[in-house]
């Protein structure tokens, strides 16, 4: 699963130094408009539906697998 995160962000955020450690905060190219793509590819990719909080708590690869596993497991 994480290294599909990291593949679906590096190719949204055109950054390929995206790691498991990216956050917003060390990345500049991780801004509003692309942090909604990132979603969305998210969406597409995992076949899941993400709420506005948990969007809105994507700000890093662990927070973004630990939201998915968790809608997952559901």
């Amino acid at each position: 699963m994480k290294d599909k995160i990291i593949e679906i962000l590096k190719n949204v955020l055109e950054d390929d130094s995206v790691n498991e450690n990216t956050t917003q905060k060390n990345c500049p190219a991780w801004d509003s408009l692309h942090h909604l793509n990132v979603a969305v590819e998210l969406e597409d990719a995992f076949d899941v539906t993400l709420e506005p909080e948990e969007i809105a708590d994507m700000r890093s690869v662990a927070d973004i697998e630990r939201i998915l596993s968790n809608k997952l497991e559901k």
